[in-house]
This record gives structure tokens, C-alpha cells and sequence, in this order.
């Protein structure tokens, strides 16, 4: 890997974590600690983190995390359009699980008001959207708190799903790579992400188009975890392909 596709992932991982040391990141990248150091200290000229003994930090995480807002406002008129396909398969009476994310941040805005639904979420942002809503019963998993996603995540995040059943799923990636299927910045979030799906009866890939084709660091596996994606209509052909070969209906938001 070149230093600057290293340096990209770092990134990443602290976007999703909101901090890391350097001794897990030489482990992760198999590289060494002088190395990384050497990554970190570049990251922090250019202004988007900031060093400390041991690791680094996101830059203006307090401030995210304070004002409650999720980072990644990137495509937000395909993600709006996205939400809203979603409520077409939002029943009153569902429950249903919003995955943390900026789009499903997007779907929980538009439930509001419209739906009597029952909604679990790893999310602390869209819990704290929902919650007042009267028509809504909002049940949030336990887990290690992640500050730049306002999400819960880890092994006690997971655990809540077990024995549990719901109708729908709605998922988030990061990005969805033809070869290594559903990926993620965190190691941490696969068991969570996996969870879901097994509690799901239908999973709905909720993404934007420009996540095709893309791959982050840790692979959840194969395309054939979930039933639908639902994006916008910037798919190329050959992704359009993929899916109808995996069986995969796709939904497009337009």
C-alpha cells in the first residue's frame, strides 16, 4: 500500500473512531510505529488531525459531538432522495433497525411524524431525533461509544441483537466494492453490522452511488448479505450487473 492510500485510511479509521494509537495503526497496516508516526505527523500539517502521546485525535471532535452532528455531509441531495424511497418501504407497525450513518440520519429525519413505527438504533443522534416523537418507540443498543458517528458499536453492541426479530433493516456502508463486498473504516463495527442482518428479515443497503466501486479497510463480506440497495441513478452498468447476478434487486431513489 502507498504511504498516501495509508494516510487516506488512517483518516478514515478516525473519522469513524474519532482516535487512534499508533501502536494498533502499525498492527493494522503492518508497518512499523516510526512509520506511522511519520503518517500522523503529515495528516497534522495539512491540518485534519491532531497528534498526541501515542496516537492521534480527529480535529474539532468536541465540537461535532457537542452540536450532535454527524461529520459526512457529502451527496446530501442523493442521500435526501434516499430517505425518502426508504419510507415506500416503511409500514406503520414495522420494526425496524436504522443503522448509524448519515443517510439513515436522512431516513430518521423523514420518519418523523409520518410513521408509528418502532425503531432500534445503534445511533445516539437519531435516538435522540426520535425520541420525543409520540408515534415512535425508539430502543437503542448498549456498546462502546464512537464520538465523530455518535454511534455504539463493539461486541455489547452486537450482543443486543441476539433473539431479537424485526421486519427491515436499513444499513449503511461505507463502501461497496465488487470484490470485497460490504466494507468498513472500523474492524469494531463488523460484529454490529452483522447482528443486524442475522435479527432482519430484509435488509435494505441504503447508500449513495458514489460508494460503489469503493472499498474501506475491513470487509463485512459478501454482497449476498442483503436483499436490496437502494441509491440513486448514478449506478454504472457493470455495478447494475453485479447485483443481478447475486440476486440483489436494485431501488432507485429519483
Amino acid at each position: 500500500m502507498l504511504a498516501n492510500q495509508r494516510r487516506d485510511k488512517i483518516l478514515d479509521l478516525l473519522k469513524e473512531d474519532g482516535s487512534a494509537k499508533v501502536t494498533d495503526l502499525a498492527k493494522i497496516f503492518k508497518v512499523t510505529e516510526v512509520t506511522v508516526r511519520q503518517d500522523l505527523e503529515k495528516l497534522e500539517k495539512d491540518g485534519l488531525l491532531i497528534r498526541e502521546h501515542g496516537g492521534a485525535f480527529l480535529k474539532n471532535i468536541k465540537d461535532q459531538v457537542s452540536s450532535f452532528s454527524v461529520a459526512n455531509h457529502d451527496n446530501l441531495d442523493k442521500k435526501e432522495l434516499i430517505a425518502a424511497k426508504c419510507l415506500e418501504f416503511i409500514e406503520n407497525g414495522d420494526t425496524i433497525i436504522l443503522d448509524s450513518g448519515s443517510t439513515t440520519t436522512e431516513i430518521a429525519k423523514k420518519l418523523k411524524g409520518n410513521r408509528h413505527v418502532t425503531v432500534i438504533t445503534n445511533a445516539l443522534n437519531i435516538a435522540l431525533m426520535l425520541g420525543a416523537e409520540p408515534d415512535i418507540e425508539v430502543i437503542m443498543t448498549g456498546g462502546e461509544f464512537k464520538p465523530p458517528t455518535l454511534s455504539l458499536t463493539g461486541q455489547k453492541a452486537a450482543d443486543f441483537f441476539k433473539g431479537i426479530n424485526v421486519q427491515k433493516l436499513f444499513l449503511a456502508t461505507a463502501g461497496l466494492s465488487l470484490k470485497a463486498g460490504l466494507t468498513y473504516p472500523s474492524i469494531s463495527d463488523l460484529v454490529v453490522k452483522k447482528a443486524m442482518i442475522d435479527a432482519a428479515e430484509t435488509t435494505y443497503l441504503v447508500a449513495d452511488s458514489t460508494k460503489f466501486g469503493k472499498s474501506a479497510f475491513a470487509s463485512l463480506g459478501a454482497l449476498s448479505l442483503i436483499n436490496y440497495i437502494i441509491t440513486d441513478n448514478g449506478v454504472e452498468e457493470n455495478h447494475k450487473e453485479v447485483f443481478r447476478t447475486h440476486e440483489i434487486e436494485l431501488i432507485i431513489a429519483d
